[in-house]
């Protein structure tokens, strides 16, 4: 069954803690801090934001994602603090298979462990299972990148498996990729609560 989504529409989810908010190009400025001072958080990307030139880049390829209907990239603010974290993003938006990826998500180092990331998966996580009626979540990683792929398993994801040798790395080398998922029967069985008991 077909979902609805409008990558157009000004999607906004919020709750006491965390409010995502569309990218839009004005976003650099939010955003720069990371790209100058903090690249190690793009270590295991494969498309970082290194640098002012990097973070137009990389804005202008999410942008251009909405575009097409593929991504529907949002900007990350931390209510507690007062300040900007970070970004994530749906990508890979299957409106007729009811499915799509969440993924593409950094956040700034005094972000990290901090709770903010279970706000955030949670917001979108409940959107696309009860807004967008998608009927599976599926998130990759670096299989080298421990930290995202405890944080995929932390609030629920279900490993699928390990896909060899399939992206190239900005070195020149090639890495595995681990494929996780949640199912809209997880969610609703069980998953939704758990994470919500967690926030």
């Amino acid at each position: 069954m077909a979902t609805t989504f409008d990558p157009h529409a000004q999607y906004r989810l919020e709750d006491e803690r965390v409010l995502l908010r569309p990218l839009n190009v004005t976003d650099d400025e939010h955003l720069l801090p990371f790209a100058l001072h903090e690249q190690e958080t793009w270590q295991y990307s494969h498309q970082a934001a290194f640098g002012a030139d990097g973070l137009s880049e990389y804005i202008s390829s999410a942008l251009a994602g909405r575009v097409t209907g593929k991504e529907y990239p949002f900007i990350v603010y931390d209510k507690k603090t007062g300040k900007y974290a970070g970004s994530t993003r749906f990508y890979d938006i299957q409106p007729q298979n009811s499915s799509l990826q969440l993924g593409y998500t950094w956040y700034g180092k005094d972000f990290r462990g901090t709770g903010l990331n279970k706000h955030c998966k949670f917001l979108l996580l409940q959107f696309a299972f009860e807004e967008l009626g998608m009927e599976r979540v599926e998130f990759r990683a670096d299989a080298r990148n421990e930290r995202s792929i405890a944080a995929m398993k932390s609030i629920g994801c279900t490993v699928e498996g390990i896909m060899r040798s399939n992206v190239p790395t900005r070195d020149g080398g090639r890495c595995d990729s681990i494929i996780l998922s949640i199912l809209k029967s997880e969610w609703e069985n069980g998953v939704k609560q758990r994470l919500k008991d967690r926030l």
